[in-house]
């Protein structure tokens, strides 16, 4: 029987009233709040109804904006445990905080609802009595629903300024006993919120789902398959020997944020993920988390078990790193960390100095091992800063640029026992700010790790004079070439304002830099921005993370530059850092550039040019076609030349899905943000050089965070779309473009459209396949 509007109305007229005349005595009208036990065993009713028909719901309605660390009101509604955990005031990104805040990571630092509520979490489902009644009126999630039944959105059109998208709003995050103030209030904030109400069937779906009590069940456990291959890696990472518990150590800190499958135990697209964690329990035994701010923090425990905890909760576009491994990859593993060469006398300990630091914490696994191992993954090791907790905003973001390619150096000629003694002597000047914790000093932090750092290149560039003296050596055979098969060897990073993306291949056009990566390099990017990053750090952690981030960018674009003729290296770096403040200029500026001359010779007057032609010519049997924007069909294909006018007005990230008969293509422009230097902490737009915007459009998905959504459903959508993309000239032209072949915010049909581009997302993306999250989508 269809859920009629009018019901829906008196629902709400009469809840509000009984409410109201409540004056918030919950506990008078239902008694007093207690956690409830809402999970269910599999195949029961309760267990059918929740996987089958609500959580469906939930994921394409909810979760697109309430699914990780940023989800508003930290409400994560991606798993049963997130949902009746609830909502927070206190907000996980802040960028003010004077000292640290308590982590309030799901699954990790309480294991009960109750340990939230003690943390200061209330509840969106009801926690009173258990009846019908109380199971609407008492829960904030029934409430935000059925506020937004009533209040229909302005059909296609941009919404009044009672909406506020901005990505540092503040949240109300009401419990149940203010939510009629904030009803009040707010009468325009049901959810989901700045978007259509649910469909009427929808809406009915939830309604009886939490009428019931809201019973929720798990997802399918992993396979028998699944379950053998985790024994055999569990018994590998969890010997006695001191080798093995080293290495160990060491991949667990480099895979911990991965979403791993096995690839030759589930050939689906939708396989079992799993996390690889620290446990206090042995395999065997139920895993017990140890909850440390940071993967190489002090555990406390005599032995750390290192153990694969399956992820139940729906899989991310944003969070989403996938991993394969197989019995080849634990061969790889073996023969890297295992099989070689060396002896580990003695484990390191978990203070912070040493296990900030893995150029001391490791210094007793070979160099060649460490950095073959990263380089097989370098695609999810880069990924870590982008998707991982550092991914949101300017904390890290505003210090690389918005275009770039990245390679590394092959791990042959980075590896030799003269580079490894370097490494040992100078682990002193390797160290990174994590060994400050998450209370951190800005200032006098940052003068001495740049006095470290330049000690450190000074050495650097002394020894890499003596290896390149007569320069032969200085030349694409210095460069990574995956081994003739692996497609990691070639990276794109796009920086997107607030988010990011990497991926494989150098696409687009020639970006304004590009960084070259050897093992030192790398593995401290990784220790700055992914292992030793605490998203709940102080402002000064926070800030000296964001600062230091300039020496290693400066360090990998000048490694690229070295490849350069000598008389280009300072004119390609005085161009990238334009107007920059000149007490950064005297850093960037100090003599840590080779005095060796390149070994290759150029012939054009662009020579920049000239070596990422090289660069591509280099790796071209391992470069990634997947993105390949010089593929794209026309007339579409002309959106790669638009006017710096018309880019200006563009969002950062852009999906379009074409129809052609019965199918969809995808595609994505990005918008490319150029800046005369990002040397600037605090004044970003100061350093904008509109007129050198540019833009790139690839097929499929490339991004998180859709801040707009076209669809063109003939050809001719597509010439009059491309048309009047190239003539924009104003804000009054980007909505009339928008008005007619957008799927704004308001628009009637917007679940259709999300639904639809997900699964188009499914058929391009595959294993990589997450939900999208809608919190970067524009009012305009």
């Amino acid at each position: 029987m269809p859920f009629k509007k009018g019901f829906v109305l008196t629902c709400l007229l009469f809840l509000s009233g009984c409410v109201a005349l409540a004056a918030n005595h919950y506990e008078t009208l239902f008694g007093p709040a207690q956690t409830q036990q809402r999970e269910v065993v599999a195949n029961t009713p309760h267990a059918t109804q929740y996987l089958n028909d609500v959580k469906p719901i939930i994921e394409q309605r909810c979760v697109v904006c309430h699914g990780c660390y940023d989800a508003p009101c930290q409400l994560k509604l991606s798993s049963p445990e997130g949902i009746d955990r609830g909502l927070s005031k206190e907000p996980v990104y802040d960028g003010t905080r004077l000292l640290a805040q308590t982590p309030s990571r799901l699954l990790i630092d309480a294991t009960s609802t109750q340990q939230w509520r003690d943390k200061g979490f209330t509840a969106v489902l009801n926690e009173h009595q258990q009846s019908a009644d109380a199971n609407l009126a008492a829960s904030v999630m029934y409430r935000s629903l059925l506020l937004k039944q009533n209040a229909e959105l302005p059909a296609q059109q941009v919404l009044g300024d009672e909406f506020d998208f901005s990505l540092d709003r503040t949240a109300t995050c009401p419990s149940i006993e203010e939510f009629d103030s904030y009803a009040q209030k707010q009468p325009h904030a049901g959810m989901p919120y700045g978007l259509p109400a649910l469909e009427q069937s929808e809406f009915a779906v939830l309604h009886d789902w939490l009428k019931s009590g809201a019973k929720m069940a798990q997802i399918a456990p992993p396979t028998l398959t699944e379950l053998a291959q985790i024994e055999i890696w569990e018994a590998f990472l969890n010997q006695d020997n001191l080798k093995t518990r080293l290495s160990a150590r060491y991949i667990y800190e480099h895979w911990y944020l991965a979403n791993i499958y096995f690839n030759e135990a589930n050939k689906s697209d939708s396989p079992s993920f799993f996390k690889l964690v620290r446990s206090k329990t042995p395999p065997g035994q139920a895993i017990e988390i140890i909850a440390t701010r940071r993967p190489f923090d002090e555990p406390n425990v005599e032995r750390v078990y290192y153990r694969f905890q399956h992820q139940r909760g729906t899989v991310l576009s944003k969070t989403h790193m996938p991993l394969a491994i197989n019995p080849q990859k634990l061969a790889r593993l073996k023969a890297q960390f295992i099989d070689a060469d060396y002896v580990v006398s003695s484990l390191p300990g978990y203070a912070p100095e040493v296990a900030s630091n893995p150029f001391k914490s490791f210094a007793q696994l070979p160099v060649k091992s460490k950095y073959q191992f990263m380089l097989d993954e370098a695609h999810l090791i880069i990924s870590g800063f982008i998707k991982g907790p550092v991914c949101r905003g300017q904390i890290a973001l505003n210090v690389i640029n918005d275009h770039f390619w990245v390679a590394f150096v092959d791990p042959d000629k980075n590896s030799s026992p003269k580079i490894s003694e370097f490494l040992l002597n100078h682990n002193d000047e390797l160290a990174l700010p994590a060994a400050e914790q998450s209370n951190a000093l800005p200032l006098s932090s940052w003068a001495k790790y740049a006095t470290r750092q330049h000690e450190y290149l000074n050495a650097k560039t002394k020894l890499a004079n003596q290896v390149f003296a007569d320069g032969s050596n200085l030349t694409t055979d210095l460069i990574w070439q995956g081994d003739g098969h692996n497609r990691n060897a070639a990276l794109t990073v796009f920086r997107h304002f607030d988010s990011a993306t990497v991926v494989k291949g150098f696409v687009g056009q020639p970006p304004k830099t590009m960084w070259l990566l050897d093992y030192a390099l790398f593995e401290r990017i990784h220790y700055l921005l992914v292992a030793g990053f605490d998203v709940y750090g102080n402002v000064g952690h926070q800030l000296i993370t964001r600062l230091y981030m300039d020496f290693l960018r400066l360090e990998g674009e000048q490694n690229f530059i070295n490849l350069l003729p000598q008389d280009e290296r300072q004119k390609v770096k005085n161009h990238w850092y334009r107007k920059s403040h000149l007490s950064l200029s005297e850093f960037i500026n100090r003599k840590t550039t080779l005095a060796a001359p390149t070994g290759m010779q150029f012939t054009t007057a662009e020579p920049k040019l000239e070596l990422y032609t090289k660069f591509k010519q280099h790796l071209q049997p391992i470069l990634s076609e997947r993105y390949a924007y010089n593929l794209v069909s026309k007339p579409l294909a002309k959106l790669n030349a638009l006017p710096s006018k018309a880019i200006n007005l563009l969002p950062q990230v852009s999906f379009i899905l074409v129809k052609h008969g019965e199918q969809h293509k995808a595609y994505t422009l990005i918008h490319h943000n150029a800046h005369y230097n990002i040397s600037s902490l605090l004044n970003e737009e100061g350093q904008r050089a509109y007129d050198e915007d540019t833009a790139t459009l690839v097929p499929g998905f490339i991004g998180d965070y859709p801040a707009a959504i076209w669809y063109l459903p003939n050809s001719e959508h597509v010439h009059s779309f491309v048309e009047n993309m190239h003539s924009m000239q104003s804000e009054a032209d980007y909505r009339a473009l928008k008005q007619q072949f957008a799927i704004r915010r308001s628009h009637p049909q917007f679940w259709q459209y999300s639904d639809l581009l997900h699964e188009v997302a499914k058929q391009y993306k595959g294993i990589e396949y997450g939900v999208f999250d809608y919190n970067r989508l524009e009012n305009r």
